[in-house]
């Protein structure tokens, strides 16, 4: 799996090795069971710092797409569906372009609850 980043961008570090890992479920180049690349040789490899690395992969836990184990890494979970990624890709999306409209977390909230309602 390939993993890249911009530092150029906006885009927090994290977020983008987050969104990486997540296209790479979406588009089935990785399945349920393999395991990503140890955080510490993922960093060196990006030449970001292995903190930047554990807070993608901390926001890819709450998902619920990978299970991080001390010792044994991260691997994708038996949960972590295309479907459910191409789901976090949009979120992500949304809620990137709310904050750059300058709308609050709670406004963006208010936002999905009030498109889950109206038909």
């Amino acid at each position: 799996m390939l993993i890249q980043v911009d530092p150029a961008s906006s885009v927090p570090l994290g977020d983008q090795i987050a969104a990486s890992v997540r296209g790479a479920i979406a588009d089935g180049s990785v399945r349920a069971g393999e395991r990503l690349p140890a955080a510490r040789a993922l960093a060196a490899s990006l030449g970001v710092n292995v903190h930047t690395v554990l807070r993608g992969y901390q926001r890819l836990k709450e998902e619920g797409l990978i299970e991080l184990r001390r010792g044994r890494g991260a691997m994708i979970t038996g949960t972590a569906s295309p479907g459910r990624a191409r789901l976090g890709e949009a979120a992500e999306r949304l809620i990137t372009e709310a904050r750059r409209l300058g709308l609050s977390d709670e406004e963006i909230v208010t936002l999905v609850r009030e498109g889950l309602v109206t038909p």
